[in-house]
């Protein structure tokens, strides 16, 4: 079984490993309070080009937008999130859980777009009723989006523009920041967003790390009392050191770049794996997120050999499924997946049945195959 389930399904990178490993044996303070963390920090702080920025480590993507979401807000406000934003989607209700409601709005490409919020925000200070609703007060973001898009710089700023003119933070969710400050197709650089948006945070869990985020807020706007906050909110890793050394060493030599980049070559292979067999794509994804159309039957035939996503039915007869590359594909992942893939279509073109194929001799396959 070869999996493409997500960026998140093998351990850490071998020089994070490495560095975990050389400080095992020290005495180190706890909660955030070691050298380590403190390194790490003025090393995101440079590539940031942001020197008086807050940086903070909580231990997941989950906790972190519930966190800065929660402690950003007042009472009687909510977060703006794209109706497939992963807030609204796929955590679980965590925002909610807060007492903040997520207000959605439609995208396109899965996207926010500049004119839509506008229209929102507009409206919504027009409404003489607006005393009785949910006051907006903050934009959410992912970058890249839950299928893989990313915004342009023009885009963000115009965001940000509109959040500025109605007094709100613009909060970017940086999961798989790594892949998109990487792509091919990026025009945005680690400098920019920090330059654009008022908090943000660069995910580790995703691109190479055991676990752990590291939010960035560039305008000197942290919430008071934030420690507090995120311990009383279970966010609070007591060993934070462990945090502090994985992104020392994503911070050192390029690391995180290294793994984005490579994730992205791999992504673009399998791209081209998947226009030679003939798949559809759902998207136009250029980061490490690919969304392909397969029937339901080539879905079960797959499955058996290759983990991936299942992430929307298409119509009856298909569905959308997700295929990720991270730190640990390799091209042996990707000839496999080919490999597979071409075992399916001459399994449709003979009528084969795939699990009579699979208990096949090699013999047998070579005589069936004539």
């Amino acid at each position: 079984m070869v999996s493409f389930a997500s960026d998140y399904i093998t351990g850490a990178h071998p020089e994070i490993l490495k560095r975990l490993l050389e400080i095992n044996q020290e005495s180190l303070p706890g909660y955030g309070a070691d050298p380590y963390c403190e390194q790490a920090k003025e090393k995101i702080r440079q590539a940031c080009e942001c020197p008086g920025a807050d940086v903070e480590f909580l231990v997941g993507g989950t906790q972190t937008n519930m966190v800065v979401i929660a402690t950003m807000l007042q009472d009687h406000e909510g977060v703006i999130a794209a109706n497939a934003g992963h807030i609204n989607t796929h955590e679980a209700g965590a925002i909610e859980l807060s007492g903040h409601k997520v207000i959605r709005l439609p995208y396109a490409n899965v996207k926010i777009l500049p004119e839509d919020l506008e229209c929102y925000l507009s409206d919504f200070y027009e409404d003489e009723n607006r005393e009785h609703m949910v006051f907006p007060g903050m934009v959410y973001l992912s970058h890249p989006t839950e299928y893989g898009t990313l915004y342009q710089k023009a885009e963000l700023e115009e965001i940000a523009k509109i959040c500025h003119k109605y007094g709100m933070p613009l909060y970017l969710d940086g999961a798989r920041l790594a892949y998109g400050l990487m792509s091919y197709d990026t025009d945005l650089t680690l400098a920019d967003i920090a330059r654009i948006c008022d908090v943000f945070y660069i995910g580790g869990t995703k691109a190479g790390a055991l676990c752990g985020e590291a939010v960035v807020f560039t305008k000197q706007n942290k919430p008071k009392h934030f420690m507090t906050s995120m311990k009383k909110r279970g966010a609070l890793l007591a060993k934070g050191w462990l945090l502090g050394v994985q992104f020392d060493a994503l911070f050192t030599n390029g690391l995180y770049e290294k793994i984005g980049k490579h994730a992205i070559d791999m992504a673009e292979k399998m791209k081209d794996i998947f226009r030679k067999n003939g798949i559809r794509f759902y998207l136009q994804s250029p980061t490490n997120q690919q969304f392909a159309i397969l029937e339901n039957r080539q879905i079960d035939a797959l499955k058996k050999t290759v983990a991936f996503s299942f992430w929307e039915s298409y119509d009856e007869e298909h569905s959308v499924v997700r295929f990720a590359t991270c730190w640990s594909t390799t091209q042996e992942d990707l000839d496999y997946l080919d490999a597979q893939f071409e075992m399916i279509q001459r399994d449709d073109k003979s009528g084969c049945r795939r699990e009579d194929h699979l208990n096949c001799t090699i013999d047998d396959e070579d005589d069936f195959f004539e």
